[in-house]
């Protein structure tokens, strides 16, 4: 079995570390076939390609009066009334000369007809309709102009949104492939953890990051199996993980990767597989891990509550969306001015719990004062991650990067 030197080599960098993930990322799930109403969050596994224009013929793009423009002089006029087209209809006859018809939106254009006039523009006058003068082509929606039957609409790896049912269901689309549900399982370590509604013996605390592990990994659209806690014995570890390999696509743990003599997943995994990097240039979180079981990629995040919510969303987020077939998986940090003076250069990147508000009408990056890794209430009250760089520091009213948990907990 191999170890990686990682611990004796420093910190692997952040940036360089998910690099490493994406690129061991496995082959996505089997592909399966699902109705369209029950697709939202999945991910798609082939493309949809245009079957027909859209829209499928001209339309109009308001209710009013459909005419050729050339029949109408310049400073407008009146036109008598040639029939009436609601959306649903069929066209039907070619537009007599020097007439107008009524029309709806969405209904389609009659042969010869070329401009729309808003009806709050028109005045009926008995059979005929008064139109001001009109550019030709106005209000009109023509053929193809959103789509050209056979171009390209989605590309495989799109994660399903309301957007997309929407489009899919335009073409008619009743069932969808998509990439099976990915099976993550999740275990948690340490004789200290009890469940909640169980009493608590000195020494010993709540499991809560299986709570919010397990919010995490299912906002993200995964199948998630909830292992029972790992004692701190490295049998018992061996055990639990060669059972999750044989079971699931990937493994997360939390816990059991510091460097404690009662740390025993990295070297239950050094025995059943491969460590493949340990110990990242991230706070919270520096004792990350990555490596695979059985064939099986495995990531360990650290134990402290903190820190395994916040790697849990910067290191492994993206790996588990690209091994669930999704095409773009990394976030987009924006830079906003801080609201906040960072003084202490550290040699790992920081991501501070916080949150926006409006300082002097200015939209700021504020910090909640309790940053430890073990604190997690201070996650509770942020709305996102400020990044503070490796041996920088900032001062008030400077850029600052800015990850938000709603981009994140999707």
């Amino acid at each position: 079995m191999s170890v990686c030197g990682c611990d004796s080599t420093g910190l692997r960098p952040v940036d360089e570390a998910i690099s490493e993930l994406l690129a061991r990322v496995p082959a996505p799930p089997p592909i399966e076939h699902m109705a369209l109403g029950d697709a939202l969050g999945r991910v798609l596994a082939e493309p949809l390609v245009a079957p027909f224009a859209v829209p499928a013929w001209d339309n109009s793009a308001m209710d009013g009066y459909a005419l050729r423009a050339a029949d109408l002089s310049a400073d407008g006029g009146s036109l008598p009334l040639a029939g009436r087209i609601a959306a649903g209809d069929d066209a039907g006859v070619t537009l007599p000369a020097g007439h107008a018809v009524r029309i709806f939106t969405g209904a389609p254009l009659p042969p010869g007809a070329d401009t729309v006039v808003p009806q709050e523009r028109c005045r009926v006058e008995g059979d005929q309709v008064w139109l001001p003068s009109v550019r030709r082509g106005d209000h009109v929606r023509r053929q193809g102009e959103e789509l050209q039957a056979g171009s390209l609409v989605l590309e495989p790896g799109k994660r399903i949104r309301p957007q997309e049912l929407g489009v899919l269901a335009s073409f008619g689309v009743d069932r969808v492939a998509v990439y099976r549900r990915l099976r993550v399982g999740l275990l948690s370590s340490g004789n200290e953890l009890r469940e909640p509604g169980e009493p608590l013996a000195p020494g010993q605390i709540y499991n809560s990051n299986r709570y919010s592990l397990l919010g995490v990994l299912r906002s993200l659209g995964l199948e998630v199996h909830d292992y029972p806690v790992l004692v701190d014995e490295l049998a018992a570890s061996r055990d639990a993980l060669s059972l999750g390999a044989a079971e699931m696509d990937v493994l997360i743990t939390s816990g059991g990767v510091s460097v404690g003599e009662e740390d025993h997943l990295k070297h239950a995994i050094r025995e059943l597989g491969e460590l493949h990097l340990w110990r990242l240039a991230i706070q919270p979180g520096k004792p990350l891990a990555f490596g695979e079981v059985g064939g099986k990629p495995w990531i360990g995040l650290p134990g402290n509550p903190a820190a395994a919510l916040i790697t849990s969303l910067v290191v492994a987020r993206p790996f588990l969306l690209r091994a669930q077939g999704q095409r773009d998986v990394l976030p987009t940090t924006v830079q906003l001015p801080a609201g906040f003076t960072w003084s202490k250069a550290n040699g790992r990147r920081q991501y501070l719990r916080a949150r926006l508000e409006t300082i002097a009408g200015e939209t700021r990056v504020c910090l909640h004062p309790g940053q430890g890794s073990a604190m997690l209430s201070s996650a509770s009250w942020a709305d996102g991650l400020a990044i503070v760089e490796c041996n920088r520091t900032v001062a008030e009213g400077e850029p600052v990067g800015y990850l938000a948990f709603s981009d994140l907990l999707s």
